[in-house]
């Protein structure tokens, strides 16, 4: 059993004293620099001048500097850009300006694990991953509450690398939610199969698989958005308050029948199969060599796919519906 840590387990005097530098002040960047901030840390932001990230930062009063002097300037280094950009910018703007006894955090494994970076042996390396979107990260923290985040120490040069991801964390509001150990190779595999098999890929596949089989049938395209889409939100919300029971404890007989009966027969062993051969992908670093190289080669197949899911007939008629969603529109 994994060991959770919370606010009794955790001291902010590991970095009382260090000068703490935020790289990208995006969805996790702003949440991460303004939670320390309020809990009295030494903190600035680097970003791009001019931009409404940099903006953004000087209007919450955090001071503002230039990757490179940011890094040279503190002793805790949160890098928060994204995966595919965190190289680049490392061999720019952080190798150069390290200093022994420096510390590196990352909020995902992926650069580590798949050595797109290779920091010095004289500095740590740890990582403080929130379980959720930066914006919750804030809200939750701000209401004096915290969102479950996960640590790992993947490089201890100080000896004290463990308690510097733990004060993190607690500074951000993580402990008061609960704080599990764990490795950057198991975060990162874990995070990106969830990515594929599930959460963003699977579950996209079988929304729209759902929609397709309902119109070519010959009902309307409008019932098959609520039938597919628009419900699920209500589905995983039972999921996310108390899991798969809630769910079926929440739902009719009918649906919960229907559901444990015929779910296994979407849901089978090819499937499964299908999982497998992606964990491996992801396992054996073959994913990320394609990541890599499709960001080398200017994101074409990303582009054309973005292109596809934008003109399925599911987003139009749901954008059209959605018009109808007051609620929504506020947002």
């Amino acid at each position: 059993m994994m060991k959770v840590y919370y606010d009794n387990d955790a001291s902010l005097d590991a970095l009382r004293n260090k000068k703490i530098a935020i790289l990208g002040y995006g969805s996790q960047g702003h949440a991460h620099a303004l939670n320390l901030r309020d809990s009295g840390m030494n903190v600035c932001v680097a970003e791009l001048k001019g931009t409404e990230a940099w903006k953004s930062a000087e209007e919450a009063g955090l001071t503002l500097k230039d990757t490179a002097q940011a890094v040279k300037d503190s002793d805790v280094i949160m890098v928060l850009l994204p995966d595919q950009l965190q190289k680049k910018v490392y061999d720019s703007s952080i190798a150069a300006n390290l200093k022994e006894g420096d510390t590196l955090v990352f909020a995902h494994g992926f650069n580590i694990h798949y050595m797109q970076i290779v920091p010095p042996e004289n500095v740590n390396v740890i990582m403080i991953a929130p379980k959720s979107p930066g914006h919750l990260v804030r809200r939750t923290f701000q209401e004096g509450k915290g969102t479950p985040c996960l640590i790992a120490v993947e490089q201890d040069y100080t000896g004290n690398a463990k308690e510097l991801a733990l004060a993190w964390a607690k500074g951000i509001g993580g402990t008061r939610a609960g704080v599990i150990e764990t490795t950057f190779k198991n975060e990162t595999e874990t995070d990106l199969f969830g990515e594929q098999a599930v959460l963003c890929g699977g579950s996209a596949e079988l929304i729209k698989a759902g929609f397709e089989v309902l119109t070519e049938a010959g009902y309307p395209p409008e019932l098959a958005y609520f039938e597919c889409m628009h419900e699920m939100k209500l589905i995983v919300d039972l999921y996310y308050e108390g899991g798969l029971s809630r769910m079926n404890y929440s739902v009719s007989d009918t649906a919960e029948y229907g559901g444990l009966t015929r779910g296994p027969r979407v849901i089978a062993e090819q499937s499964k199969n299908a999982m497998r051969q992606m964990l491996k992908e992801v396992q054996d670093g073959s994913f990320a060599r394609e990541w890599i190289a499709e960001n080398e080669g200017g994101l074409k197949n990303l582009t054309k796919m973005r292109q596809e899911t934008a003109n399925h007939p599911i987003e139009k008629v749901g954008a059209e519906l959605r018009k109808m969603m007051s609620w929504l529109m506020k947002k």
